[in-house]
Parts: structure tokens; C-alpha cells; sequence
């Protein structure tokens, strides 16, 4: 049997983890008039749960990851290119005889896709707003559905923007918006703070880690198929190690079915994965260290070490240093809260750990 489990892409079909309750509620919204704003660490799956409800829908769709972007222009220019793959040029071309400032286009070779650039100077917020307006008009019969992952990179973009972009926005009525962010407290600020010009602008859904009993019945499933004796044990040491981190958890579990391919040892095999993927980004993870200050290893140390806080106040760390370091940590992705602060990637924790040792 085929390795049954999968990580670092967008995840669908045998792959996907449940996250019943969630696709009901996109689904939903997607019915109605309202936007999305989803808001999750990375790495926690929310483009393969908005990819899988999206194959319910006949509806045009188009996404953009904000991280790949570096101005509005390249926005907008990117914001087209998909509209390109949907829709002829013929008809694209006829229906862009409104924009203020008329593209360049030219055919990939590499791609044979449609290649757009914007002239110099041309104003940003013009541009973007011609090319949201044209998704408006091709939205008349069959409204669109726009993903902007990452959302949270729109204030770096340009300053003015997040007012500018919610004043065109609110005047579409063939569009729903999808917002994907994970940096919770940048995203909190930009829906959920009141001077904020997308303030409630969508309906807030936070995704978390997937439950316990859900992930521990798909893993049993398929290993089951490998060491059906064993399928419940290794489940349960895989979701101790990972927490129910859906991208650690699909990548232990992928590493511990290649080791039972090849070897018909179970015993500590959960460990041997966590050995062999903890070495395998030894080299990874040295450079992430070496890059960090002594505060943020400390913090990193801590937390590697203990279930305790990094905030505790019998730590000799000032409480505002340590929450200061858990703030940028959390922003660079290194760490995440849940109940409590945690290291996102468990393999790094283990190095770490290991290290200090």
C-alpha cells in the first residue's frame, strides 16, 4: 500500500483530516452573503480546508498569497493573471476597456500563461481598483470567490492601503472574500479592532489543532493496514509527540510507515522517526539558533525544558523581556499559543532540547 499520509502541499482527498465541523461552516458561509476571515497558525491547514470546501461550489475562483507579493501593481498584475486562467483573453479584453491604465501583456514561454506588468508610475490604488471592478463585472452571473492568503502582508504593502482596498470592496456584490492569516494578533487587529477600516468586515473563524479522538481514529485507520496490532499504540506515541499538530503529525506519521515498510520492528519505532527527522534538519534548525539573540534561546530553552511559563515570575527573566521575546517569537512563527505558549515545531523543540542536555 501506498504511503497514506502527506505534508508540505495542499492536502485533499484520502489526505485530508476530517475537519467535518469546519467545512459545514465554510460551506455555509460561502452561501451567503458574508466574507471569511480565518485566522490559524501555519502549518494548522487552512488552504487545504478552504481548497476542499471550494470543490463544492461551481463558482469562479481565485487565490493569492500575499507573501508572494511586493506592491500593489504585482497585486493587482497577479490578481489578473488569474482571472486569465479562468476566462479567454477575448473576453477579458473587451471587458478591461474601463481600466484607467491599460496593462502590458506578453506569453510566457516557459508557461505558455499570459504574463501582465503595469507601466511605471501608474497609481497603485487605481490599478487595484480597476482590477477588483472587473471581478465585480465578471461576477454578474456567477459571483466570485477571492482567497487572500496571509492576509495580515496587506499593511506592509503600502501605507493607506487596508482603507483604500475596504472602500472598493464594500461596494461588490459578486464577490465573497476569503481572508487567510496567520498571525493571529495582526489579524485580531485588522478585523477586530475598532478604528481598524475592516473592522467585522467578515465572519471570524479561528481554526484549531485537530481534536485528539479525530486524529487518533485516522491514524489508526492506516496503520492498521501495516501493523494492525500495533496501529492504536503508535497513534497514541505519534499525537504525544505532536500535540495534534496537523502538519507534524502527517510527517511523523508519513516517516514511522517508511521504518515499518522496512523493518517489522514496532518497538520505539515513533522515536526512531523523531530521531531520524530531528537529524535530518540538524542543519536547519543550527542556522534558525545561531540567527537568534540569547533572549529568544533562553525563552526557546524553557520551553523546550519545562511545561512551566516562560512568564512565571520565579523565572529571573523580567516578566516584560520574556513577554516581549514570546511576542516576536510568536510573530516569526517559532512558537504559538494554545492553552498555554508552546514551540510550533516539535522537532525543533526535541533538538533543542537535546542540546541542552
Amino acid at each position: 500500500m501506498k504511503n497514506p499520509f502527506k505534508f508540505g502541499t495542499i492536502v485533499d482527498g484520502d489526505f485530508f483530516t476530517d475537519r467535518e465541523k469546519e467545512l459545514q461552516a465554510v460551506g455555509q458561509l460561502l452561501e451567503s452573503e458574508n466574507h471569511l476571515v480565518l485566522i490559524s497558525p501555519r502549518r494548522f491547514g487552512k488552504t487545504s480546508l478552504v481548497c476542499k470546501a471550494l470543490q463544492h461550489t461551481d463558482r469562479p475562483v481565485i487565490m493569492v498569497n500575499l507573501q508572494s507579493v511586493t506592491s500593489v501593481t504585482e497585486l493587482a498584475a497577479l490578481l489578473l493573471k488569474r482571472i486569465f486562467k479562468l476566462y479567454p483573453f477575448e473576453k477579458i479584453k473587451h471587458a478591461m476597456t474601463h481600466f484607467r491604465f491599460i496593462p502590458t501583456f506578453s506569453v510566457n514561454p516557459m508557461t505558455d500563461g499570459v504574463d501582465v506588468a503595469f507601466q511605471p508610475g501608474s497609481d497603485n490604488n487605481i490599478v487595484l481598483e480597476d482590477v477588483l471592478m472587473l471581478i465585480e463585472k465578471l461576477g454578474e452571473k456567477n459571483k466570485f470567490v477571492v482567497v487572500l492568503d496571509e492576509f495580515q502582508e496587506i499593511v506592509d504593502l503600502e501605507k493607506g492601503l487596508d482603507k483604500y482596498l475596504r472602500s472598493v470592496m464594500q461596494l461588490q456584490h459578486n464577490v465573497n472574500y476569503i481572508f487567510l492569516g496567520s498571525q493571529e494578533s495582526m489579524m485580531t487587529e485588522i478585523f477586530e479592532k475598532k478604528k481598524s477600516p475592516f473592522y467585522h468586515f467578515g465572519v471570524l473563524m479561528r481554526l484549531p489543532k485537530i481534536p485528539y479522538d479525530d486524529f487518533f481514529r485516522y491514524l489508526t485507520e492506516r496503520f492498521a493496514f501495516i501493523v494492525p496490532e500495533q496501529s492504536e499504540q503508535i497513534a497514541k506515541d505519534i499525537l504525544l509527540f505532536t500535540q495534534c499538530h496537523p502538519y507534524y503529525t502527517q510527517q511523523l506519521a508519513f516517516q514511522v510507515w517508511n521504518i515499518l515498510e522496512q523493518e517489522s520492528q514496532t518497538v520505539e519505532v515513533v522515536n526512531h522517526a523523531v530521531d531520524e527527522l530531528t537529524q535530518l534538519h540538524d542543519f536547519d534548525y543550527e542556522r534558525i539558533w545561531m540567527a537568534m539573540n540569547k533572549t529568544d534561546r533562553h525563552i526557546l530553552t524553557i520551553l523546550a525544558q519545562s511545561a512551566t511559563s516562560p512568564l512565571d515570575s520565579k523565572r529571573e527573566m523580567p516578566t516584560s523581556t520574556a513577554f516581549s521575546a514570546l511576542k516576536r517569537l510568536s510573530k516569526q512563527g517559532y512558537v504559538i499559543k494554545n492553552k498555554k505558549y508552546e514551540i510550533d515545531d516539535p522537532f525543533f523543540a526535541r533538538w533543542i532540547f537535546n542540546r541542552s542536555l
